[in-house]
């Protein structure tokens, strides 16, 4: 059995590309199965792409290629690469901060950069295009792995795993009584606000399912949530519209309003510059 084929970019569903994409990939080989995991990434957002990633990914069968497009460097000297992650993944993708945290919560045992010369798309009315590597690039050599028609080492030449381009994150800071950390991504539908505190290491600081905690979360000095959270196993705790501190799917800490938008309603987004501070 072939692996799996998972995209995820920030092309949207609007026009053809994605589509394209997927032609390309079929017409290498029509066994191969293709899936989705999201085209709707924040654009540009090489941050969004890694967590994508590092959500779904372990969910998927070993040898499940991963093929991650968000490419603001598209047609420059940035390295595109394939990356053999440490728990039997693959992920084609720009090397631009996309592999981020599957480097950190994975690891990655060997990346290697694509040699255009044997695994890019030409002779198709594609030769001179230099702004869809996703179609182009990224699709086509994926299809290639993924059929068999090349092994790992036939993507190209391997490079430092230390080479891989990761983008900057502050760490949590948990103590006894106290858990300071960062938003790390808000939920698109549902608008709740990701940290990255993980949820046994507050556990161990002292906090118990029950406790109505202090909560601040600022944007840089602005602070744009401030009172007091129940923390507990999910939303239906609280009544409708109030604050729920719980255990996400990840084992991170989310902090949410029931049935109601805490992104929106609080102007939260997620970066380095938002910091969310928890204390008995």
């Amino acid at each position: 059995m072939k692996p799996f084929v998972v995209l995820s970019t920030d092309f949207g569903l609007k026009d053809g590309a994605v589509c394209s994409v997927m032609g390309v990939i079929k017409s290498i080989d029509p066994e191969i199965e293709i899936y989705n995991l999201t085209h709707e990434v924040t654009k540009f957002c090489t941050w969004t792409a890694s967590y994508r990633l590092y959500q779904s990914m372990p969910f998927w069968p070993k040898g499940t290629i991963f093929v991650s497009v968000v490419d603001p460097g598209v047609g420059t000297p940035r390295r595109a690469c394939v990356a053999k992650t440490s728990n039997g993944y693959y992920v084609v993708t720009p090397d631009n901060g996309s592999l981020t945290l599957v480097k950190e919560k994975f690891g990655i045992d060997e990346v290697r950069e694509i040699d255009e010369t044997r695994n890019r798309l030409l002779g198709a009315g594609t030769d001179d295009v230099a702004i869809f590597h996703g179609r182009d690039l990224f699709g086509y050599c994926g299809g290639k792995l993924a059929a068999g028609l090349i092994d790992f080492e036939g993507v190209g030449p391997a490079y430092p795993v230390e080479e891989i381009v990761t983008i900057p994150f502050p760490k949590p800071v948990v103590k006894p009584g106290c858990a300071q950390g960062n938003v790390a991504m808000i939920c698109p539908n549902f608008g709740c606000v990701g940290t990255n505190i993980n949820y046994q290491d507050f556990v161990n600081a002292g906090f118990a399912l029950g406790d109505t905690v202090n909560v601040l979360v600022k944007h840089n000095d602005e602070v744009k949530f401030e009172g007091p959270v129940l923390f507990h196993r999910s939303f239906g705790y609280v009544a409708k519209g109030e604050p729920i501190l719980y255990n996400n799917e990840l084992n991170w800490l989310d902090l949410s309003l029931n049935e109601k938008n805490m992104g929106e309603t609080y102007g939260i987004t997620y970066g380095p510059e938002w910091t969310i501070r928890i204390w008995k």
